[in-house]
């Protein structure tokens, strides 16, 4: 068993994480930057463009993240936005940063009421 984490936790390309903050466990990128949903999004589509995707970068990918440590892989998967690019998107929800976070596990803005 040991040896299936340590290879899937090792494949190339975008991954998606649970990892400890001060909130408890949280997903991240697989750097452990922490990711977030907009709660403005319904369904799969992104609905942060312009100003909104400046404070809550989307996770952009090239391809479907890998889920590893603790994340559900049947819960992973992207969806495309309106410029054409790939996000990445867990149970259903697209994915973003936040601007202000700049270290894995910083988790700036939780709980926030912005862009809707």
């Amino acid at each position: 068993m040991a040896s299936t984490t340590v290879a899937t936790a090792s494949a190339k390309g975008p991954k998606l994480k649970l990892t400890g903050s001060d909130f408890g466990q949280i997903l991240a990128d697989g750097r452990g930057r922490a990711l977030y949903l907009f709660t403005a999004d319904h369904g799969k589509s992104s609905s942060c463009s312009g100003d909104c995707a400046t404070a809550w970068p989307p996770y952009i990918v090239k391809s479907k993240p890998t889920a590893v440590v603790g994340a559900k892989p049947g819960l992973v998967g992207t969806t495309r936005r309106d410029d054409g690019k790939l996000q990445a998107t867990y149970a259903g929800h697209p994915l973003y940063y936040y601007e202000g976070d700049h270290s894995p596990g910083e988790v700036n803005c939780q709980a926030a009421y912005e862009f809707g």
